[in-house]
């Protein structure tokens, strides 16, 4: 059965994970970090890319980023894999592969699901059982869109910046989206957009991407994320954000 073709469209958010082969570990020390995060910043501006959320897991990677062009992310997967291949072979004295052969990748809906992947992304140490706050873990963006940390990889969605104009009141609106746990519906959603390549969203966005593409989204996630209810004072800081 051919592979369904990858969609990717300028200005539409895309979630994409790349895992190691087989599962196996790609990152092995505290340097391997370092240097995937310089060589990501360099594929950033070569593509165009703006990256909102990310972690570094020890055998596989979360990037929500906003491409340019059709063509942005595929390069910067490209670039960047060939150049963190070449530094793990060669400093680990092996050979052969260390990515599965294809990442997986979906479209996102921002008004939708933004900010829950970004949730998502960011919370993957903790589902792992890697830690137990978000803040603890080192490789990932949540230090910087919750804690206000200078991350010079990120560039803030505007959904996200619509959570409050000031910087430490955003910070706070978006680390109290932290304290209730993802929703089950929408987690196996943004797994099954994943797995199938699917556009990640619903109605009229779906309709509008077939439309671009020429094509039928086979797979729609069921219904949309449950909206979490904010203390009075957050709820007035949410009115800015759009519908």
């Amino acid at each position: 059965m051919p592979r369904r073709p990858r969609i990717h469209l300028p200005g539409v958010p895309i979630h994409l994970v790349q895992r190691g082969h087989n599962r196996d570990a790609c990152f092995f020390t505290d340097e391997d970090y370092l240097a995937y995060r310089e060589w990501l910043g360099d594929a950033l501006k070569k593509t165009g890319c703006a990256l909102h959320a990310y972690v570094l897991m020890t055998n596989h990677v979360h990037l929500l980023l906003t491409p340019t062009s059709a063509e942005a992310v595929s390069q910067l997967v490209m670039s960047l894999g060939r150049r963190y291949v070449q530094y793990i072979n060669k400093t680990y004295r092996r050979t052969g592969t260390l990515w599965d052969s294809r990442y997986k990748s979906s479209l996102v809906h921002a008004e939708d699901y933004l900010l829950l992947c970004q949730r998502y992304i960011e919370l993957n140490p903790v589902r792992a059982g890697m830690t137990d706050d978000p803040a603890h873990y080192r490789w990932s963006s949540y230090r910087s869109n919750g804690l206000g940390q200078a991350d010079a990889l990120l560039t803030p969605h505007d959904l996200y910046l619509a959570l409050d104009g000031d910087a430490a009141n955003r910070q706070a609106v978006y680390r109290f989206l932290f304290r209730s746990e993802l929703d089950r519906e929408a987690v196996a959603d943004i797994r099954l957009a994943l797995e199938q390549g699917q556009p990640l969203g619903k109605g009229r966005f779906l309709d509008q991407i077939e439309r671009m593409i020429g094509r039928r989204c086979e797979v729609r996630p069921r219904g949309r994320p449950r909206k979490m209810a904010l203390p009075d004072e957050m709820q007035q800081k949410q009115q800015a954000l759009p519908i």
